[in-house]
């Protein structure tokens, strides 16, 4: 698969922002997209020059042009919005605690996909692949889904029946990780979908159609105790997301 140009993606993001938007400074796109204000810059005098944006003279805020604002599917990908507003602080939190950090996307009643994923320069660290898939209930996305979704449990006994988890794990126990994803506002998963990794998931409420955020680490490069902490910092990263 050919790798995205960052600068052409970057570009997109300015104009999806901006269609959400009625005007922003120079210095609110750059934060909002995760670049420089010279990259930005650069960036925004190449869709002026395209006739993508323009710039008032009194304000020196930028906007779209009148053409691109009828331009219905920058309003519409939801999914790319939130990519572009997640991406900068996804990467800042796999440095900050030293995981590989995706964005699950709920695709379907049986699957969530991976959207946009980072990773720190650590020693040992993980890597997520591109667009991968897995099954609704599995990992601990699945539990903090599931909790977030306050599902029943026919709906949830569903959801856990087409998982392989490489170390076992019974429903009876599986529910109750549910229920304590509720009260804690994250879930948990102890080596169970993947054998020597933990990983921790806070689900992103009131963005359709469902995401969730996952942290993951090799077990043994952090302390075990490490991972309640870094549940608790990725639902407070959720929440910053969804109320952007």
């Amino acid at each position: 698969m050919t790798s995205p140009v960052p600068s052409v993606a970057k570009a997109f993001a300015i104009l999806r922002i901006l269609a959400d938007s009625d005007a922003l400074s120079l210095s609110d796109i750059g934060r909002l997209v995760g670049v420089s204000p010279s990259s930005c810059l650069n960036l925004l005098k190449t869709l002026v020059g395209e006739g993508a944006i323009e710039r008032d003279a009194r304000t020196k805020l930028y906007r779209l042009t009148p053409a691109w604002q009828t331009a219905d599917a920058l309003r519409q990908n939801r999914t790319r919005q939130l990519v572009d507003r997640a991406q900068p602080a996804m990467a800042r939190f796999a440095q900050t605690h030293e995981t590989a950090v995706g964005l699950w996307r709920i695709a379907s009643r049986d699957r969530m996909q991976l959207v946009a994923h980072a990773q720190s320069d650590a020693g040992m660290r993980l890597a997520l692949a591109d667009d991968q898939r897995q099954p609704l209930g599995a990992g601990a996305a699945g539990r903090a889904i599931a909790a977030a979704q306050a599902i029943g449990e026919i709906e949830l006994a569903r959801r856990f029946a087409p998982v392989r988890w490489q170390s076992a794990l019974t429903f009876a126990a599986y529910a109750e990780q549910v229920a304590d994803a509720a009260a804690r506002g994250f879930g948990l998963d102890r080596g169970h979908a993947h054998r020597g990794v933990h990983t921790a998931a806070a689900a992103i409420t009131g963005v359709a159609p469902g995401f969730c955020l996952t942290a993951s680490f090799v077990v043994g490069s952090r302390p075990d105790d490490a991972l309640d902490d870094i549940g608790g910092a990725l639902a407070e990263l959720g929440k910053q997301l969804a109320a952007a």
